[in-house]
């Protein structure tokens, strides 16, 4: 059995501010304060990018907690989903899991659309507290197969407004795949058969760009996932993984961050350095984004400041929409070339462990001249399989293969070898511990004040 602890890299820093549909609207200087708290947007370069698009006609899947589609600034945006752990609805749209805040989060710096001061959360239920009828859900016992989805349809979109989270590309559309990674779903699949599970739906139902804002205390994965990864490699789909975070005990990173061919995300802190807490290292690295401070959309129409890889990744996966959207026609390996070119050397000269090839330009990743390259710079799954796992590279697995035995350990892909013996895969160091969702020291709600004087004082000092 794969044994690993999935984690979710996220600290969240202040009380929730919901906009409930029964409550007055709260006032317009108020909701301006979180779109005030995204730095990101203009120190990044994305204000620049959306001269040039702003992630139309791009699919971009979230597998995460899954996304409260009724949030006022994600209306429109999600076009389909589906949940592969056996807790949440057919649609995916149900919060699961010990955070279930976390898609919408990660789901509103990606693609969120922001909101007039007057709008409210559509009618029905949303957030973590909504629950669904019988014949709607499945039971833990009898996961969603794919044809249990919600229909992939073309997401409406609503206009921009100028409160509240916009996402890094707004006219993305999204696929909600959610998974719970908890101790506390003993009935419904193992989180390893879930990640697989949740990438090949992914990629069989339009995905461009996947979003994976969650990780693990392993750096080698299940031999399901290499099936699941293949075919994602092999229907040009861009994969960005979340590297983790020390703060929620991840001194290196670890699976999916770890598997070749994923764009990789290390987190900065606000003046544009590597953060400890709010990130971590690894020599899959490839890129850094923001992490801390973040603001955030949360179930039930309100936002939240938080941290973590778990935000810097989806604003690549938003910025690797943008190119998409740019460049139509260009692959997926070209896509992470051009993000990884147009980066700003930070660190030690050159690729470094921190910082990956550098510090994300949004700005020079969609519009920069770019030489062509003909693989993906962070290498290929296929390869991998091929080297290390001694065998031509399996045919991709359909939605809910079950896990096989544990891999060999993850390294850095190596030149292809021939005549070598086939190597058995070692005892896994910790039997028997089950994949769970962890925050570490997330959750620790501390005061609004701090991260307040802070985002307070870059505003200053522009």
């Amino acid at each position: 059995m794969f044994s690993a602890v999935l984690v979710v890299g996220l600290t969240l820093l202040s009380p929730v501010s919901p906009v409930s549909p029964v409550s007055p609207a709260p006032p317009p200087a108020a909701a301006d304060e979180w779109r005030e708290g995204q730095y990101w947007l203009e120190e990044y370069g994305f204000r620049r990018a959306w001269d040039r698009t702003r992630g139309e006609g791009v699919t971009v899947a979230v597998i995460d907690t899954g996304i409260d589609a009724a949030h006022p600034d994600l209306t429109g945006q999600v076009a389909g989903g589906t949940d592969v752990s056996g807790a949440g609805g057919v649609e995916g749209t149900t919060p699961v899991g010990p955070v279930p805040e976390h898609g919408t989060l990660v789901a509103s710096v990606l693609a969120g659309h922001g909101h007039h001061g007057g709008d409210r959360p559509a009618p029905g239920p949303s957030g973590p507290a909504a629950t669904e009828s019988a014949a709607a859900s499945p039971s833990a016992s009898s996961p969603p197969s794919a044809s249990s989805a919600a229909p992939v349809v073309e997401a409406t979109g609503a206009e921009p407004g100028p409160d509240g989270v916009i996402g890094v590309a707004p006219e993305a559309r999204l696929l909600s795949v959610s998974v719970h990674l908890g101790d506390d779903n003993p009935d419904g699949p193992s989180p390893e058969d879930q990640i697989a599970e949740a990438v090949t739906w992914a990629v069989d139902n339009g995905a461009d760009v996947i979003n994976m804002s969650l990780g693990s205390n392993r750096q080698d994965w299940p031999v399901s996932w290499d099936r699941a990864f293949l075919h994602a490699e092999e229907n040009d789909v861009v994969i960005v993984a979340a590297a983790g975070n020390r703060a929620s005990g991840a001194t290196t990173a670890g699976a999916p961050a770890t598997i070749p061919g994923v764009l990789t995300v290390a987190g900065l802190n606000a003046d544009g350095t590597a953060s400890w807490d709010a990130s971590t290292e690894g020599i899959s690295i490839g890129v850094a984004a923001p992490a801390h401070p973040l603001v955030g959309a949360v179930p039930g129409g309100g936002h939240q400041q938080w941290q973590g890889t778990s935000g810097a990744a989806p604003l690549v996966a938003g910025l690797a929409a943008l190119v998409r959207s740019a460049h139509p026609e260009m692959p997926a390996h070209q896509v992470i070339h051009r993000i990884l070119t147009t980066a700003r050397d930070a660190g030690v000269p050159g690729e470094d462990p921190v910082y990956g090839h550098g510090v994300i330009d949004a700005a020079a990743a969609v519009t920069a001249e770019v030489d062509r390259v003909d693989r993906n710079p962070m290498n290929t799954i296929a390869d991998w399989i091929r080297v290390h796992r001694r065998a031509e590279s399996p045919a991709a697995a359909p939605a809910g293969t079950p896990a096989a035995s544990p891999s060999a350990p993850a390294t850095t892909p190596a030149p292809a070898a021939t005549a070598l013996p086939r190597a058995a895969p070692p005892t896994d160091p910790v039997p028997g511990l089950q994949p769970a969702l962890v925050l570490g020291t997330g959750l620790a709600v501390v005061a609004l004040l701090g991260t307040g004087v802070a985002l307070a004082l870059r505003r200053r000092g522009r």
